[in-house]
């Protein structure tokens, strides 16, 4: 649990939830304060065009950042860390999905470990989102050579300081969940997950089927910057494997080798040299 020196910053961004925002941060306030911790809630409108701007302007308990336009999950979660005073920061979507009676649970192992993430129990899920999600969350588990139980749940508490750490990385949209947690994981920082149930939201959901291939091609490239030698090293086999079965084909059926084999292998040979620099460069940077 917290200690009387820390103090919270809950942040909570928000896109056009007028139905459910009052609701979402009444229970948020009140959850908190039974929890007798020093806390602060930042809310951040990103951009919305219904009435929530309206609705948040009567809040006198929460801090609020009205994004003029809107810049994404990510940029806002960023512009909310950047103006909280807390030393860890708390966030949970305004959207109806996350348990806010849960939030003790996340905020009580908090002090042993760097973030506690909830682990999302999806009763109702959508079916073919599953087949999507397991990829991710397989992909993501063996690239960071940790189990992963949930890569972009939306309802986690974290140190600041270990967010202002990969400061750089996160995206603008809706990935900056899935990128702390690799992060972490990749720089063995302590990570829990805590089970927790996962509602039906309220409104529409902003994610879209081509972000699964965003998320892809983001697991792919922080695994890259984090551990180039283990993403890289199987492309290196792989080129190398290629170019031997090449050689000898060519050597038994033709009695010479040909160029392409040692194209093959000179890449294979390449690769690896570049992973191996690229891990060291890394290395050297901690």
């Amino acid at each position: 649990m917290l200690n009387q020196n820390d103090k919270l910053s809950f942040l909570i961004p928000v896109h056009n939830e007028d139905k459910v925002i009052s609701k979402t941060l009444r229970e948020c306030y009140e959850k908190l304060k039974s929890l007798n911790i020093n806390f602060e809630i930042i809310v951040i409108n990103d951009g919305s065009t219904d009435t929530t701007k309206e609705i948040l302007s009567q809040v006198d308990y929460v801090k609020v950042l009205n994004n003029p336009y809107n810049i994404g999950y990510g940029a806002s979660l960023k512009r909310g860390i950047a103006s909280s005073s807390g030393n860890w920061i708390m966030i949970i979507d305004a959207d109806g999905t996350y348990p806010i009676s849960d939030i003790d649970k996340i905020i009580k192992p908090a002090g042993d470990y760097d973030m506690v993430v909830g682990n999302r129990q999806h009763d109702k899920d959508h079916f073919g989102r599953k087949p999507a999600k397991w990829f991710l969350k397989k992909l993501a588990s063996f690239l960071a050579g940790k189990k992963i139980p949930d890569l972009n749940s939306g309802m986690r508490i974290f140190k600041k300081s270990v967010a202002l750490e990969f400061w750089h990385l996160y995206p603008s949209r809706f990935s900056f969940t899935s990128t702390i947690t690799l992060a972490c994981f990749a720089n063995d920082y302590f990570v829990k997950y805590v089970d927790i149930p996962y509602y039906s939201r309220v409104g529409r959901s902003g994610i879209k089927p081509r972000n699964f291939f965003d998320f892809i091609a983001l697991i792919l490239k922080l695994v890259v910057y984090f551990k180039p030698l283990k993403m890289l090293s199987p492309l290196a086999l792989l080129f190398l494997l290629a170019g031997l079965a090449k050689l000898v084909k060519d050597f038994v059926v033709n009695g010479y080798i040909g160029t392409l084999a040692l194209l093959l292998i000179l890449f294979a040979v390449q690769i690896f040299i570049m992973a191996i620099i690229s891990e060291v460069i890394i290395k050297r940077q901690k």
